[in-house]
């Protein structure tokens, strides 16, 4: 019986799991239509916005919840 050389199996990373004409690009306009859908049906999605902060030159755009923006969803019309 042949001994194995070797401990587990290591992917080459030679092949993509998805073609690149699967993926699909989204424009700014459909994800932010896609996240007021989603706050409008009482969910609470992340959304990226420029760092109100001028002097955080370290984090340009910062990511925070809808709500927080918005406000509640419940109480706006």
């Amino acid at each position: 019986m042949a001994k194995k050389s070797r401990k587990k199996l290591v992917s080459k990373g030679l092949r993509t799991k998805v073609s690149n004409g699967v993926r699909t690009t989204t424009d700014y306009l459909t994800k932010l239509q896609n996240i007021s859908k989603a706050w409008k049906q009482f969910k609470n999605p992340w959304m990226t916005i420029a760092n109100p902060d001028k002097s955080a030159t370290n984090r340009r755009h910062i990511r925070v919840r809808t709500n927080e923006l918005w406000g509640d969803p419940k109480y706006s019309k």
